[in-house]
């Protein structure tokens, strides 16, 4: 302790004895006296030494009642009486600091004012000065084991002394010591080499000038306030600064430095905050910088004087040069300092250890480094770091560099931190109003200076705009924890988030997101990571060939790195990197690679897109059209989506009940995979579905059709397809297409083994069944059909496949090339039932029912077959029979006919082909010729059967029969209004047609009409009004004969001929009726063929004698033939011969 004690504070910590010699006593200084040197300053003559010696004892002693008293003196008697109460008359002491620390306005004689300096000289130089102390602290150095043991007659025990007046509980002692630092520090002049150091540069400030007139000369504490404000001035280089020199710049901060225990020492700030100290400090004990802490937190206080402010901010600014200059910080600290090794050169106080930020900075990083750092000097670091926070104008930096935008946007902002969030938020702003670099450098130097991140209160604005919401948010996490910073992340813009308390973070997080290591949470998990993956540096030290963002761009890039790509994250800080993502997602400002690359085409495409999350939204929405380097920073951060959609946090709040009802498991356990943004796809018309979620589902859906690497499912499952089957195609669209024409010509050439992997052909078939629901999710169909979308489905949704369903209404008003695009996917459609979105969506429960064992490209025509059914669904059934109508209009939309009648479409319909366009549709008639062949009794087996069902089909319903309602449309809606609106059509409408075939005046509508009755003579089951009513009929007459070839109805006409057998009356009827029709047929339609006329004949009412006659007529001809034969034959024998 003793060699400490020499080298720190020698003498009251190196002040000097300025006068040398015994000193004198006070008695001839009591006559006439020289008035006051002037204020040009040189050095100070020593005073007459002609005082007693016991002057200076006496003067020391408090405690003795005799000797010389100031009290005494002549030339201080009336200024004694006039501002000092009588019972401190008999203590020197006290006398002297009732005088000097009298208020401004009171002045005192200069006859006084010389004997009080000459008193404080020759007591400074007294060589009993250290007796004096071992008899007021005899007590105390016993005490104080450390001081007792200190050599005696140089000084140093009182320097041990005042390195412990902490530990000083003898009341007489502390007065003592106290007073006596406290009579050095009134005048600078006593200040021991104060006056050699910054001579020169107290004449050229003038600072010497401030004590002309009404100053005492021996209250100079202004000139040392008048040489820091340069000072201060010369570090922020403002305008017109004088350069003090280097040894005077120490001088003043070591005069700063020895003023940092008790605020009375500081006589400038002591007067111009004596009042303020009573206001807010009164019962805060003088000593240890405790009063200067108190005045420095109410700062900001609307009753504080402006005067006591400025002084406050410039002992904050000396202290932000040199963290000495704060008692309790050096005190605090001074252990962990030298433990952590940031005081490396402590012969420069103004050198770059010495600079308060840098003290912090490498305190800071200590602690993050997980090193112990001392509760004290955390404390006492929080409290400085708040301070650089509140009034930026203690960072020189931010003063020298921010000069301009402070003066343009940010005036009148001084208090609470208000400043520096002004500079913050137009330093995010990537408009009207910008920072410079130099600017935003200073502030992000600050922010890691002080650290916000690590505990939120330090930022006083920040922490005042959110109080309500830490209360209510996050008041489950412990105050000051550094998690409250990510709490108010995950609520912004959420209900509970406040306006202020958003912009306040905001413009905090843009500044620590452009540096991984101000968030604490983050850095102590992933430190270890960066060192090894990004080649990072100590927490305090930064290297400017790093971008800003680049090591945490680093971390997330290993974040996701699959197990065959290389290493990857830990798993703590791959949980980290995903929480920044998260939160970082919520604006674009906040991922700096992204806000650098990309403002060119944010002010370009998104300037008016400002609200929450929309600027990625535009920015995705514009891919193809922004610059390279914007281009792929928005493609990265898009396929991180794809993979973790949790990213995208405004998403998933909107999607909060739709998970926590269908998707729960997903997004607990499989965040990783893209299954929670598949899982919303599937469960998006749910009815837990929000417009919000829908909205933001459905526009991620079609971002990943820009790019099949957004998909990251399908990217996994078919990369190595791609790159093998469908190089250099980007897009999602071409690849899915390329893809599955792959798979579809490996099915039709029954190829031994498919190219597209297992994998990858059952995501395919995902990708598929997403495309179909949403007409926008495939470009190919959506650009040719914008036209018609909005002239005829203007107010249809999108969503659930109901804009391609309303195209499908409107196909013959169509323009042509959408009219060929939905032929086309219709075609797909019904060759796979799966991608028909509607049909699936409609009908899946009956799917469930009624086709669980059929295979998945037959499930249309399993339905078809259960559509009459008392367990289907009605809406079921209507899909149904919208999908046979779809088919019935051309046969290459049913694959079941088309393949059944391959043989027989180019046999007999090969002129309606050839007529026909490739893309345009046949309108029915290639199925109408094939019914007539069906009539005919022409075609081949399989594909008979098929137009059977056709037949029974539309017999039952007309608008399965698109030839009928082509050409009926006018007759139907004039003659079988009620038929046509009933709502189970089961062939009314076909039958009202034949009752009033009379009535029917168009020659085309007369001919289908007349086509119907010549296929019912076919087959009775195409006539259900007659095969309903002659049901028993069939069942008795004639359950022996075999359906088809007309066999059936030829059995009823000749029961109705026989006699014997007695008909149902209803059948009877019917057939008399079918037997009228047919008749008027004949005469109508005259048989085209052989075929028809020999129906015509069996169905005749003559039918016996037309027979008769034809036979009768077949006689005659035989003959006849065989009469002429015999004759030709004898003529050839006549000549022969």
């Amino acid at each position: 302790m003793a060699a400490d004690g020499r080298l720190q504070l020698r003498l009251f910590l190196l002040l000097c004895l300025c006068g040398s010699g015994s000193v004198l006593g006070l008695k001839a200084v009591g006559g006439p006296v020289d008035p006051p040197d002037p204020p040009v300053l040189r050095a100070a003559d020593p005073p007459p030494r002609e005082a007693p010696a016991a002057a200076a004892a006496g003067a020391s002693q408090p405690r003795r009642a005799s000797g010389w008293k100031l009290s005494e003196e002549e030339a201080c008697r009336e200024d004694l009486s006039r501002l000092c109460p009588k019972h401190t008359w008999t203590n020197n002491l006290a006398v002297l600091e009732c005088l000097q620390d009298r208020r401004e306005e009171s002045e005192l004689a200069p006859d006084c004012n010389h004997l009080l300096w000459n008193y404080k000289l020759n007591l400074t130089t007294d060589s009993k000065f250290e007796s004096v102390a071992t008899e007021v602290c005899k007590s105390t150095i016993a005490e104080l084991k450390e001081c007792n043991e200190e050599e005696r007659g140089r000084g140093y025990l009182v320097s041990c002394l005042v390195d412990h007046r902490g530990n000083i509980s003898e009341h007489q002692c502390n007065q003592y010591i106290t007073k006596m630092t406290g009579i050095v520090f009134s005048d600078f002049r006593l200040i021991c080499g104060f006056m050699d150091k910054c001579r020169e540069d107290i004449n050229s400030l003038h600072c010497g000038s401030i004590n002309v007139g009404h100053k005492d000369v021996h209250s100079q504490g202004e000139v040392i306030s008048c040489l820091e404000k340069a000072l201060v001035r010369e570090a922020e280089q403002q305008d017109g600064a004088h350069p003090i020199k280097e040894e005077c710049q120490r001088a003043i901060l070591r005069v700063a430095e020895l003023s940092s225990d008790d605020f009375h020492l500081d006589r400038h700030l002591y007067f111009s905050c004596r009042d303020d100290r009573e206001r807010f400090c009164q019962n805060t004990q003088a000593g240890e910088g405790k009063v200067y802490k108190c005045l420095f937190n109410h700062k900001f206080e609307e009753a504080m004087s402006e005067k006591c402010r400025d002084a406050l901010t410039t002992r904050q600014k000396l202290i932000s040069q040199d963290y000495r200059v704060s008692y309790s910080l050096a005190k605090a600290c001074k252990l962990d300092l030298r433990k952590q090794r940031c005081s490396l050169d402590t012969n420069l106080p103004r050198a770059r250890e010495a600079r308060l930020s840098y003290l912090l900075l490498c305190l800071e990083a200590a602690v993050h480094r997980g090193r112990t750092v001392s509760g004290e000097c955390q404390g006492e670091m929080v409290d400085y770091r708040k301070m650089l926070m509140e009034d930026f104008s203690l960072s020189p930096e931010i003063v020298l560099h921010c000069r301009t935008e402070i003066e343009a946007h940010c005036s009148g902002l001084h208090r609470k931190g208000r400043t520096l969030h002004c500079l913050m938020r137009i330093g995010r702003s990537d408009r009207s109003a910008t920072v410079e670099g130099v600017c935003q450098n200073a502030l992000q130097s600050l922010i890691q200076s002080a650290d916000p991140g690590a505990d939120y209160r330090i930022d006083r604005a920040l922490n005042e705009a959110c109080e309500s919401v830490i209360q209510t948010a996050c008041k489950h996490i412990r105050t000051g924890d550094p998690m409250i910073l990510s709490c108010l992340m995950e609520h912004l813009y959420t209900e509970k988030m406040v306006e202020d308390c958003e912009h306040r973070l905001l413009e905090l997080q843009y500044f620590i997101s452009r540096d991984w290591k101000l968030d604490p949470i983050l850095y102590k998990k992933c430190q270890g990571d960066a060192a090894r993956l990004c080649h990072t540096h100590g927490w305090n030290e930064t290297s400017e060939l790093m971008p800003p963002g680049a090591v945490f761009s680093c971390l997330y890039r290993h974040a996701y790195r699959t197990e065959e790509q290389g290493r990857r994250l830990s798993r703590d800080c791959k949980v980290e990197v995903q929480r920044i993502l998260h939160q970082r997602a919520l604006d674009v400002k906040l991922e700096p690679d992204l806000q650098k690359k990309c403002m060119t085409d944010l002010g370009k495409w998104c300037s008016e897109k400002t609200d929450t999350g929309q600027e990625l939204e535009c920015l995705q929405d514009h891919l193809e059209d922004l610059v390279s380097a914007c281009r792929d920073v928005v493609g990265n951060l898009t396929e991180l989506e794809s993979e973790d959609i949790q990213i995208d946090a405004l998403l998933i709040r909107a999607c909060e009940p739709i998970i926590q009802a269908h998707c729960h498991d997903v997004a607990d356990n499989q965040i990783d995979t893209g299954d929670l943004m598949e899982c919303l796809v599937q469960n998006k018309h749910q009815k837990e579905m929000n417009e919000k979620c829908s909205v933001g589902v459905t526009h991620f859906q079609l971002i990943q059709m820009k790019d099949f690497r957004f998909s990251y499912k399908f990217k996994m499952s078919c990369k190595e397809d791609v790159l093998h089957l469908c190089p250099n195609i980007k897009k999602k669209v071409d690849v899915v297409i390329c893809l599955s024409t792959t798979v579809r010509n490996d099915t039709l050439q029954d190829a031994r083994e498919q190219r597209v992997s297992l994998k990858c052909r059952k995501q395919l078939r995902v990708e598929e069944l997403e495309m179909s629901e949403d007409i926008r999710l495939d470009p190919d169909l959506y650009e040719p059909c914008r036209s018609d979308i909005s002239r005829l489905c203007p107010n249809v949704n999108y969503g659930n496949a109901q804009m391609i369903e309303c195209l499908k209404e409107h196909k013959k008003q169509l323009s042509l090339r959408c009219h060929q695009r939905i032929f086309r996917l219709q075609e797909g459609e019904m060759n796979d039932p799966e991608l028909d979105y509607q049909l699936m969506r409609v009908c899946k429960q009956m799917i469930k029912r009624f086709c669980t064992e059929a295979d998945a490209r037959n499930v249309l025509q399993c339905l078809k077959q259960n559509k009459n059914s008392e367990l289907m669904d009605p809406k079921c059934k209507q899909m149904i029979t919208k999908r046979q109508i779809t088919q019935n209009t051309d046969y290459r939309l049913n694959p079941v006919l088309r393949k059944a009648c391959r043989a027989d479409i180019p046999k007999f319909c090969q002129p309606i082909l050839n007529k026909a366009g490739e893309d345009s549709e046949l309108e029915g008639q290639v199925i109408g010729c094939l019914k007539l062949k069906y009539a005919d009794q022409r075609l081949s087996p399989d594909c008979e059967d098929q137009i059977r069902v056709i037949l029974q089909e539309s017999a039952l319903d007309y608008r399965l029969d698109p030839q009928l309602q082509m050409h009926c449309s006018d007759e139907i809606s004039m003659l079988c209004v009620e038929e046509a609106a009933a709502q189970e059509q089961t062939g009314q409408v076909e039958e009202c047609l034949k009752v009033n075939l009379l009535k029917i005046k168009q020659d085309a509508c007369k001919k289908e009409v007349l086509n119907m009755l010549k296929e019912s003579k076919a087959d009775i089951f195409v006539d259900p009004v007659l095969h309903t009513a002659c049901a028993l009929d069939l069942k008795h007459h004639c359950a022996a004969i075999t359906p088809g070839r007309g066999r059936q109805m030829s059995c009823l006409l000749e029961a109705l001929q026989d006699k014997r057998i007695r008909l149902q009356p209803e059948c009877k009827k019917r057939l008399q009726d079918r037997i009228d029709m047919w008749s008027y047929a004949a005469k109508v339609a005259p048989a085209e063929g052989f075929s028809d006329l020999a129906l015509q004949v069996m169905t005749s009412p003559s039918k016996n004698y037309i027979l008769l006659m034809i036979t009768m007529s077949v006689c005659v001809l035989f003959l006849v033939g065989l009469l002429c034969g015999r004759i030709t034959k004898r003529v050839r024998e006549l000549k022969d011969r």
